[in-house]
């Protein structure tokens, strides 16, 4: 169990110097009984994983003591079917930092913990697990131990660090060195916006050089091989997640530039590459406060409905000139008022009469930002 004591080795340097020690060195108030009854899940629980970012398992367990009456930090540990806890495939801190009697794991986590004890994707295979308790150090096992029975996600063993799109279907055609780079949500989840062509096909690479991986779309599935033919030409946002071996896809049909107070909406024209703009366009007939509040944002309608897109910072307040003011992100909460609206930069004789430059980038070069210029 030297994982677990390194782990702790640190965070608890402060109760090793000022509690845990007498005058003359010698270590005290350490100890914690072990935990005696595990209560969820149920001993040979079966659960068929699921990709949504939310899906969890909650683990309880009976609270353990500690020799000085003070806290006691749990983590949960997994080994395979027949391992004995000696050397864990796994273990996770419980919530809050370790301090409580439970723990939420996340179905992608438990995916990862399954693939660790050699359950094959999208295959069904058991393991087990238990509690240690401790004050930082000398972990000790809890007196139970459970199995789970996990169905595997769809995901891949091996997922890259990076993912292209190339094909003739898409901008930047079929030149694997002309390949576009998609925006990394997160280990494993990748996302582009691009506009695709009717009848041609495209494919994901996990380089733009040498002899890719590469990846396609089968039914439902994200796979290794192939490739995928479009149905209709439009503006698609494609993601895709190695983890689960999933994906998902829409077609965006219209971006607009909102003005809060007055709600005119300016639709704006798609350029290529996940950017769209407008150039010199004057705002005309608003007068009074819908002229004056200077606050706005955009909307986005696609397949699959209407989506805002805010500030990625909260901010009640103008722009103060750094880049990250005008930086945004994805809301589906769509409303006049909503948190995180953005500002024009400062004008004292509010929207109408004047032209403006809009750009709304969704470019996977850097991050989801705009900028709006008075002319």
């Amino acid at each position: 169990m030297k994982a677990i004591s390194i782990k702790f080795a640190v965070l608890f340097s402060f109760i090793w110097a000022f509690t845990a020690c007498s005058s003359d060195g010698e270590v005290r108030d350490l100890g914690v009984t072990a935990v005696k009854k595990l209560y969820e899940p149920d001993n040979g629980k079966a659960v068929i994983l699921q990709p949504s970012a939310s899906a969890s398992l909650y683990f309880e367990w009976e609270p353990s003591l500690a020799e000085d009456g003070g806290t006691v930090l749990y983590e949960v540990a997994f080994d395979k079917a027949d391992g004995d806890f000696s050397d864990p495939i796994f273990i996770a801190t419980a919530d809050n930092n370790g301090g409580l009697n439970h723990a939420t794991i996340t179905h992608k986590q438990l995916n990862q913990i399954a693939a660790l004890a050699g359950v094959g994707s999208a295959e069904v295979g058991t393991l087990k697990w238990t509690v240690f308790a401790s004050k930082g150090i000398n972990p000790v096992k809890a007196v139970e131990e459970r199995t789970l029975t996990l169905t595997r996600l769809a995901g891949f063993a091996e997922v890259p660090s990076q993912l292209y799109i190339t094909g003739d279907a898409t901008e930047v055609g079929s030149d694997l060195d002309k390949a576009m780079i998609m925006k990394k949500v997160t280990d494993g989840e990748f996302e582009v916006f691009i506009k695709l062509t009717e009848g041609q096909s495209f494919k994901f690479v996990s380089a733009n050089t040498g002899t890719p991986t590469e990846y396609s779309l089968s039914g439902e599935k994200l796979v290794e091989g192939g490739s995928t033919t479009v149905a209709k030409t439009g503006i698609y946002k494609y993601y895709v997640d190695f983890n689960a071996g999933s994906f998902t896809s829409k077609e965006v049909t219209k971006v607009k530039w909102f003005l809060n107070w007055s709600q005119k909406e300016i639709e704006l024209e798609y350029q290529g590459l996940g950017v769209w703009a407008i150039s010199n366009y004057t705002v005309t007939g608003l007068t009074g406060d819908d002229n004056s509040d200077d606050r706005y944002k955009f909307r986005m309608e696609s397949s699959d409905g209407e989506t805002e897109w805010r500030a990625a910072i909260s901010n009640d307040s103008k722009p103060t000139g750094n880049e990250e003011y005008y930086y945004m992100t994805e809301k589906t909460n769509v409303d006049q008022w909503t948190n995180n609206e953005v500002w024009k930069t400062p004008a004292i004789d509010g929207w109408s009469d004047k032209a403006y430059d809009v750009t709304f980038s969704l470019s996977t070069a850097g991050e989801y930002t705009h900028s709006l210029v008075i002319k």
